[in-house]
This record gives C-alpha cells, structure tokens and sequence, in this order.
C-alpha cells in the first residue's frame, strides 16, 4: 500500500461527467426537500431515481469503468474465500469473550490496586 499510485481524473471529459454525475444528487436531494407536500413514496423515488441517473452518468467516465471493475475484482475474490465452519466460528467467538471477561476483570484489578496506591496509601483519603 506504501508504494501504490493515486489515480486522478485527468480528462476533461469525465471531469464534466463526475461533475454532472454530482449534480444530478444534489437535484435528487433539492427535489426531495422542495416536494414535501407530495407522499413519501414519491420524494424517495426521486431521489433514488437521482442517484440511478447519477451512477449511469459516472458509469461511462474512466474512474467509474475503473471502479466497476474493482468491484467485480473485489466479488471474485470473496468468492476464493475459505470462510470457517459454524464450529469454528463459535469456538473463536468464544474464545474472544474468554479474552473480553479476563481483561476486564485485569484492568478492574489494576484499577483497584491503583486506587488504593494513590488514595489510600499516597494521599491518606480512605
């Protein structure tokens, strides 16, 4: 990750339609607050339909084809995932909460010989 390139949009071309791709949600958004007299129904509609509007538009720039294809990239791989067994996902589950219930009952010992150093042996108050 260190050494991976950020990658800018650099055609004016898809500038234009990242920008439009922008506009279209902010139409979506303005409608949805302006139509508050129209069922809700309607006001989500619109809305949704901005943002489908506004992923077609950025659907057909570079960034979003690059983007597209990370996503297919990315379902592929979970695919290739070895995902563990019920039993094995119970008995790390377990185990965390074994971790979990001794490190709280360690920093509430901590806590407590603490508080008996500074209040009780340091300062005199109990």
């Amino acid at each position: 990750m260190a050494n991976s390139n950020v990658e800018t949009v650099t055609s004016v071309a898809d500038r234009i339609k990242l920008g439009l791709a922008v506009l279209v949600i902010a139409a979506g958004i303005v409608a949805y607050s302006m139509l508050d007299n129209q069922p809700t129904v309607a006001r989500v509609g619109i809305f949704l339909a901005g943002l489908v509007i506004a992923a077609i538009i950025a659907w057909f720039s570079e960034p979003g084809r690059r983007t597209i294809s990370f996503g297919r990239d990315s379902y592929n791989e979970v695919k290739r995932v070895i995902w563990p067994t019920r039993k094995e996902t119970t008995q790390m589950t377990g185990i965390v909460f074994a971790f979990v219930v001794a490190m709280g009952a360690f920093l509430w010992l901590a806590d407590k010989f603490l508080e008996w150093v500074i209040y009780g042996v340091l300062l005199g108050w109990k």
